[in-house]
């Protein structure tokens, strides 16, 4: 019988051990006191709670909710997914994730530096030449998200070309000022 995926079901100022409660995942228990984090030591998927601004995350084998001094979740960061993938892979999680954002009313910003990562043939040069695109996301004043997408090459396999992204969640921290 295969094991239903983990999945961290979470709000921003929650407490930490109520999350991990409602939650069905690896997460370590609060350390009091700490303005720390807890990791998944398996595939792991999000499920963000936020009414109207919820969205959900493929599996991800690197996931990271943090917490502040009094136990309360105060940021999440993933890679949503479970390996390295090609890019239409990639691409594919990219644009499930912004078409989530964008139905839930979250708004593209920060726009005069970082457009939304579309799938288009300029989007995709870009990406192989390992500028790392990143994606700037505001729900209000409530939360932000930033995506981006990265080269990932070893040297055993120097033209495999992979990808990793990266999605940051938490309360605003950026501003939408322009480019000096």
């Amino acid at each position: 019988m295969l094991r239903p995926i983990d999945e961290v079901t979470l709000a921003i100022g929650e407490p930490y051990e109520q999350m991990r409660q409602h939650s069905r995942s690896t997460l370590p228990a609060l350390e009091s006191n700490a303005n720390w984090g807890g990791y998944v030591s398996r595939p792991t998927r999000l499920r963000f709670t936020a009414p109207k601004y919820g969205f959900v995350t493929p599996a991800a084998k690197f996931l990271v909710v943090n917490y502040d001094r009094k136990g309360n979740v105060d940021s999440v960061t993933l890679s949503p997914q479970v390996t390295t993938l090609h890019l239409d892979e990639a691409m594919a999680i990219l644009e499930d994730i912004q078409d989530q954002l964008r139905r839930g009313g979250w708004k593209p910003f920060r726009e005069a530096r970082s457009q939304p990562i579309e799938d288009t043939p300029t989007r995709r040069a870009e990406i192989r030449t390992c500028a790392a695109p990143t994606s700037y996301w505001q729900a209000e004043n409530k939360y932000q998200v930033s995506l981006n997408i990265r080269c990932f090459r070893t040297e055993d396999h120097p033209n495999d070309e992979r990808y990793l992204i990266t999605l940051d969640l938490g309360p605003p921290v950026f501003d939408d000022s322009p480019t000096p």
